[in-house]
Formats: structure tokens, sequence, C-alpha cells
């Protein structure tokens, strides 16, 4: 089993819930020193509390909420070595009926953090000579599907940034990498998946197969510790010679 080096410390964000969690409690397990960060206080401190990590509150769709993560970690551990960007939000509309101020928040929160995290974190990593970032991004920063504007250009600009900044960090030890699943099962899901069912009338298990997975050729939802066993290859020696790479995890949805 890959393991990451005891005692490194990583910032997770959207880690109170879902893949963030996952993520925030599958390094705390290998020894990893967790700063678990989203806006959700209450439940943050919770989680964090139950697995031994630290936790940060803060607005990622704002940049000086960027920069006191990265600021409070360093100063508090001297340095980061890990960066996994999580937090994200969706909106379903019509191009024509897209609320403005949601596009904005998206960009904001889903390609602009990202953006200032790593450009924060990058001169602590390049002084060590290793680092690695992970970018959670989508199969949608790889196609595109209707209806979803903005998350499909968050997501395909976070697929840009994840190739720049790993050419860029090559030659500093430092890489970047991003993991593109499909549906994972999470609470957010699971409540669509949900809403879906009542609205088609049909079974939750046809909304996934025939809706949410149709153009998968595996007609199951993909477990969060799927995600959290790929960044910690990600964060092993293993995967030294990855970067600016895209980890498919998607049952087959952009192979045909």
């Amino acid at each position: 089993m890959f393991r990451i080096i005891k005692g490194i410390v990583a910032i997770v964000t959207g880690a109170a819930s879902g893949i963030g969690l996952d993520i925030s409690k599958g390094l705390a397990s290998d020894g990893a020193i967790v700063v678990m960060a989203d806006i959700n206080e209450e439940k943050l401190k919770e989680e964090a509390g139950k697995i031994g990590g630290d936790y940060f509150t803060t607005d990622l769709s704002k940049r000086d909420g960027c920069k006191s993560l990265a600021d409070y970690a360093i100063k508090k551990y001297e340095k980061v070595g890990v960066l996994v960007n999580v937090a994200g939000v969706q909106t379903v509309a019509p191009i024509d009926a897209f609320p403005d101020d949601r596009w904005d928040f998206i960009m904001s929160l889903m390609l602009a953090a990202p953006y200032y995290l790593t450009k924060y974190v990058w001169p602590s990593m390049k002084a060590e000579g290793w680092g690695r970032i992970i970018n959670i991004s989508s199969i949608h920063g790889l196609v595109a599907s209707e209806y979803k504007a903005a998350y499909v250009s968050a997501k395909h600009g976070l697929m840009g940034l994840t190739k720049t900044t790993g050419l860029e960090g090559g030659p500093l030890g430092i890489t970047v990498n991003a993991i593109c699943p499909a549906y994972v099962k999470t609470p957010l899901v699971d409540s669509q998946i949900a809403d879906q069912a009542k609205v088609h009338n049909i079974s939750e298990e046809e909304v996934i197969s025939s809706i949410m997975l149709a153009k998968s050729s595996i007609k199951k939802l993909i477990e969060p510790s799927a995600i959290t066993e790929t960044v910690k290859f990600l964060c092993s020696d293993a995967a030294a010679g990855m970067t600016g790479s895209a980890i498919v995890i998607d049952g087959g949805w952009t192979a045909g």
C-alpha cells in the first residue's frame, strides 16, 4: 500500500463533508498533519475533532480567504507539503437563465481559489524541493454536459491550471495532478438522486443508471474512498514521475 510521509502538512479544502472529508480522514490515518478548510465552521470543527486534525474556517471564494488559509498553515507548521483542492458547488440551468452572481461565485471558488492557494503554498514547496498539489476536477473538466456552463467552464480551467503548474513545478520537485471522477457517492449526490427520482417518478436505482450514469459503462457511483486512495498514490514516491496529468475515474464515461 502506498503511504505518504508521516508528519507531512496537508491542506484539504471542502473538508467538512463529502470527498474533502474522506480525503482528510485518509491522510490523517496515514500520519499526515491535516489542515481542514471549509466555510461551515460547526461541521468542520466537529469532523476535525474526530480525526485529530487541525481546521481553519474561511471563505475560499475570496482571495483574502485563500491567503489567510495558506498563511495560517505555513505560520503554524512552517511548511506545507500537500495541497488538495476539493471545494466546489454546482448550479444547473440553461445558459440564458444562469444567474450572473452564481457564475461569479463558482468561478471564484472552483478556479480562482485553487490558483491562489497554489500560488501561496508554492514558495514553501519550492524551498523544500518537494510538494504535491492535487486538484479534484471532474470528467466535466474533460467533456461537457448541458446546463452546467459555469461548472464545466471552471473544471476545464482547472485542468489548464493543472497542466501549466505541473510543467512549472517539475524542475522544483513539485508535482501537480488532477483527479477526474464521474459522480461520487456523497450526501450532496444522494440528495440529487432522491430529487430526480421524485421528478421523474422512477426509482433511485433508475436515476443512477439511466440519468446520471447514462454514458458510463459501469453503472455504479464512485465511492469517496477511491478518490482518497488515488490522492494517497499521487502523494507517494511511486507517482513522482507524474505531473500535469488527469487521472480519470469515470466508469468508462469518456472512453466512447
